[in-house]
């Protein structure tokens, strides 16, 4: 038995303790990854609380995790021992049906999510299918690389799924953990940006961050401004907005697209949609091979998330600045 050391929530809600658990003799398909760092998303604490009735306890949190590969099965591929890899929400899929053989492995229909029946990475160990584990590219800054295997490969994959141009009028609503990330890829790809966000205070910060302009989505007057002229609209909030107000942003054949896990039902008018031929969409993180060209765009053109960091042995610190909304933008822990 090889014995991991981790921090786990033993009840809904509850701080996280140290915590100990042994991995089996390693599958003949499986990488053991000896954890550097990693993420806290705000579905660590939506999982914490059981939000979404999925969560087993004891929970050992943690899916945006940057490390070092220690031990490999012996079918593994394309992944040796010293490798850099990182692994997001997903740790395995079943690699033979039509989504995984057509590379849409995030669609699998049996695919295990790395903290939904298992142990995450808030931990010096974490186990994963080698096809999840990413190779990460020479040179990148490893204490920022972890949000972009969850937050960060979340709103690349919409960009694509679009068709977005870099002819196109885009924009965010959110301006977080996610949304920050989704002005910078979208500033890159040659976009027009457009942020929006119910807080004065973070104008400044989100013009650098790349948005072009940025629209109090709570002003009626300035929501009227930019009527009929968005192409595509992502948001990343997991509230009930005022889903017709951003509709009437959109132009014809726009799309309304949310990666937020919104619990509430999306009330959308049909004639919104049907008078301009415009969607609503959503998607789920993204494939391994979407990920790996993520983190090739990311590093050609110097995309990282605002961090902040924390040690491990203080991740209640952590999670309780991420809770109070002090986050700038994505919290990491340090392992080693």
């Amino acid at each position: 038995m090889d014995p991991v050391h981790a921090f786990a929530a033993k009840e809904v809600g509850g701080k996280l303790e140290p915590f100990q658990y042994d991995l089996s003799k390693i599958g003949l398909e499986e990488v053991d990854i000896k954890v550097h760092y990693c993420g806290i998303c705000h579905s660590d604490l939506s999982m914490l609380n059981n939000d979404w009735g999925i969560t087993q306890f004891p929970f050992v949190p943690g899916h945006e995790i940057v490390g070092e590969v220690t031990a490999i099965g012996a079918q593994v591929k394309h992944i040796s021992v010293g490798d850099l890899v990182g692994l997001g929400w997903f740790s395995e899929s079943c690699m033979y049906c039509d989504q995984c053989m057509n590379g849409s492995h995030n669609l699998c229909a049996t695919k295990e999510e790395t903290i939904v029946g298992r142990h995450g990475g808030f931990a010096d160990k974490v186990r994963c299918h080698w096809s999840w584990a990413t190779a990460l590219p020479k040179g990148i800054d490893l204490s920022k690389a972890g949000p972009l295997l969850c937050g960060g490969i979340t709103v690349f994959n919409p960009i694509l799924m679009a068709n977005v141009k870099p002819t196109d009028k885009v924009g965010v609503i959110g301006i977080g953990g996610l949304g920050h990330m989704a002005i910078k890829f979208l500033k890159y790809w040659g976009c027009e940006v457009t942020a929006f966000s119910s807080n004065p205070s973070k104008k400044d910060e989100i013009i650098a961050m790349g948005a072009h302009s940025v629209i109090n989505s709570r002003d009626t007057l300035e929501m009227e401004k930019i009527k009929g002229t968005l192409d595509f609209i992502l948001n990343t909030t997991n509230v009930t907005l005022d889903w017709p107000g951003y509709l009437k942003t959109l132009a014809p054949k726009g799309t309304l697209h949310t990666v937020g896990a919104v619990l509430e039902p999306i009330g959308v008018p049909a004639f919104s949609l049907i008078g301009g031929e415009k969607s609503v969409s959503g998607s789920p993180l993204g494939s391994p091979a979407l990920t790996r060209k993520m983190l090739d765009f990311c590093i050609r053109h110097n995309i990282y998330p605002i961090t902040q960091e924390f040690p491990l042995e203080k991740v209640n610190d952590a999670i309780e600045h991420l809770k109070t909304g002090k986050a700038r933008y994505r919290v990491v822990l340090k392992v080693i």
